[in-house]
């Protein structure tokens, strides 16, 4: 964000304490010293009025970013989201671009209970004229961010508390990354594993342990769900067979449920098996620490399922 800000003075950063608390994970720590009150925005508690201003901003030419506490809080704010920034070009006849980035995390964050852990990547990915760009690693994160912020169409950029202290390599020269291009992060011939966001640490790891046991998995990782790369995930599966989707969303009408779907569709003569959808279990997420453990995806669950489509359960 900082170095999108020193490049082009029309960005800035609106939300709940990321000014004078530097974020509540801290994500935009120093950022207020660096660029002042003037362009690091502290709200009120009002996702619906500061999405507001937010849209009305980018639609005069500025570039916010608007931070949401936890894209659950975003659901406060959805009327902006879906029925202004999203339709707002369209509606337009093309007078008005909308170039914002709303992010913040998503999903499960340990015991924060059920209305702090939802995943809603596939409630913004259903809308047309948004992006929906779901990060699995420092690395991809920023290039994704920088293309996010550059972009003339809104982005929905949700990242994780659980991954905020995640360390890679990242580097200093400038890059950007593609939004819609996804990434095959472990190449592979027996099973195509496809995931994104903080499920992907899942799947590798799954991935792994299948390879001790003589199961060669390709991993793909979709880094975006709208624009989805269906081409790169239909390529892997005409060279593997099988495929397992793994997402951490509830199970109905999930980004997993669509790929499952385009799979059949586009790929059925060369399916050995049907594909298999790893996915929360369909509940709330509770507080316990043991059930959170037991709902969403995990590396046991998701070796079950290649095993399922490999005939070697």
């Amino acid at each position: 964000m900082s170095e999108e800000m020193r490049r082009d003075k029309n960005v800035f950063l609106m939300g709940e304490e990321v000014a004078e608390y530097n974020g509540a994970y801290k994500v935009s720590q120093g950022m207020l010293d660096e660029f002042g009150p003037e362009r690091i925005y502290d709200t009120p508690i009002s996702e619906l009025g500061f999405a507001g201003l937010g849209v009305g901003a980018a639609m005069n030419g500025l570039r916010p970013i608007i931070e949401f506490m936890t894209f659950n809080f975003s659901l406060v704010a959805i009327d902006q989201i879906i029925n202004s920034a999203a339709k707002m070009y369209a509606m337009s006849g093309g007078a008005y671009s909308v170039p914002i980035v709303f992010r913040g995390p998503t999903g499960n964050a340990g015991q924060l209970g059920a209305t702090h852990s939802s995943n809603f990547e596939n409630w913004f990915a259903n809308t047309p004229g948004l992006k929906v760009v779901v990060p699995s690693n420092p690395h991809d994160a920023k290039g994704l961010l920088k293309s996010a912020i550059r972009d003339p169409d809104p982005v929905i950029f949700m990242e994780s508390e659980l991954m905020y202290s995640d360390k890679g390599e990242v580097p200093e020269s400038e890059y950007l990354l593609p939004i819609g291009v996804a990434d095959i992060k472990r190449k592979g011939k027996d099973v195509t594993l496809i995931s994104f966001g903080k499920m992907m640490k899942v799947a590798l790891e799954a991935a792994e342990q299948m390879a001790k046991e003589g199961v060669d998995c390709e991993v793909i990782d979709l880094r975006s769900v709208r624009p989805i790369d269906y081409a790169t995930c239909v390529e892997s599966l005409k060279k593997t067979n099988r495929a397992v989707v793994v997402e951490e969303a509830n199970p109905v009408a999930a980004i997993s449920s669509e790929l499952t779907y385009h799979f059949q569709r586009y790929a059925f003569d060369y399916l050995d098996s049907p594909v298999i959808r790893v996915n929360s279990m369909d509940i709330p997420l509770s507080y316990a620490p043991t059930y959170i453990d037991a709902t969403i995806p995990n590396v046991e669950r998701t070796i079950a399922a290649i095993k399922k489509v490999t005939y070697k359960d």
